[in-house]
């Protein structure tokens, strides 16, 4: 089962690279708000059909849930809309990683103060260095990117 844990969000992470590619080049040619509509709605059709045969759960227990759970949505949204848009101007890689860098640091801030009923993980030393290795990696790749594209524009 930990190896599942492991591999799961790694796949994960290899789809949205992936998604973030397409979807950046399908915004450039008909907009990005059109693009993240065009997911969207894909991805509610297939889940339409998908829900009754692998659901779990029972949808219309939504309307019991706290409403701040329901944010999770426009989350959604604007991920996907940010990526499209930023992808066609300094690629996969710089807006991936900066993702990354992202989701590092409001991870460790929601683990470290428990928000959204999440087990306390305090900020520690190591946590600290691993942010700071990967700020350098972001960096470094933007640094080059930034070189690739000073040479092509001569």
């Amino acid at each position: 089962m930990l190896t599942a844990a492991i591999f799961i969000p790694l796949m994960a992470g290899i789809g949205l690279s992936l998604q973030s590619a397409v979807n950046g080049t399908l915004g450039s040619k008909i907009g990005t708000i059109e693009s993240a509509f065009l997911t969207f709605f894909t991805g509610a059709v297939i889940l339409t059909i998908v829900i009754p045969f692998f659901g779990g759960g029972t949808i219309l227990d939504v309307f019991q849930v706290p409403a701040w759970q329901l944010i999770c949505a426009v989350f959604g949204f604007l991920y996907l809309s940010l990526m499209v848009f930023s992808v066609p101007r300094i690629g996969v890689t710089v807006a991936v990683v900066n993702v990354i860098v992202g989701q590092l640091a409001a991870s460790m801030a929601v683990d470290h103060f428990g928000w959204f009923h999440t087990p306390v993980e305090p900020f520690d030393l190591q946590r600290f260095f691993g942010v700071l290795l990967l700020l350098g990696a972001l960096y470094f790749l933007f640094k080059k990117d930034k070189k690739q594209s000073a040479a092509e524009a001569v």
